[in-house]
């Protein structure tokens, strides 16, 4: 794991995309902090710059960095959540500008996958996790159903779990500052 985690960090820090496995299904990511690489996951995934991708942190406190006011109610959520559960924040702090959506949220997980959160805690900073596959293609639920398209887009691909199956993305809850929350995706 450790050689896998060196040559991803070496990768995103060039500014480049990996493929990697998350808690949920395989994903491309990037440095969340480098617009010039957010774009590139945009013109690999051929999705319109509008749509917002979401992003992974390492823990509690690094979701505080990145987020101007986390609701009480996300503590609450992150601890109870029987699934990975991706929440929409308002007022997203020092991300890459077109990672965050047209309306000032940004979508974060806390990674409960091992790797992710090792590769998170030594990049310092978040990484981008969106599905491997173009927009609007089914996603896939395992490395076997990643098309050749994606996996000649990235510049490094993770060498681990890629035998494990995933059934689905994580679910999406919308939080915002005003107390309003709604479920996107179950």
């Amino acid at each position: 794991m450790n050689t896998e985690i060196e040559n991803c960090l070496k990768t995103v820090n060039s500014g480049a995309l990996i493929l990697y496995p998350t808690d949920t299904v395989w994903g491309i990511g990037c440095d969340a902090t480098n617009p010039e690489a957010v774009k590139k996951v945009y013109d690999l995934k051929q999705r319109d710059d509008s749509k917002a991708l979401i992003c992974l942190v390492s823990d509690l406190r690094m979701l505080e960095k990145y987020v101007y006011e986390v609701p009480d109610a996300a503590y609450d959520i992150i601890e109870l959540a029987n699934k990975p559960t991706t929440i929409i924040y308002d007022r997203p702090l020092n991300l890459a500008p077109n990672l965050i959506g047209e309306d000032d949220t940004i979508a974060i997980r806390v990674a409960s996958d091992p790797f992710c959160q090792k590769l998170i805690r030594q990049l310092k900073r978040p990484l981008v996790s969106t599905s491997a596959n173009i927009s609007g293609a089914p996603t896939p639920h395992s490395y076997s159903e990643i098309s050749g398209e994606i996996l000649k887009g990235v510049d490094y691909i993770v060498n681990l779990h890629r035998d494990k199956k995933n059934p689905s993305p994580s679910s999406i809850i919308k939080l915002s500052n005003n107390g309003e929350v709604r479920i996107i995706r179950k």
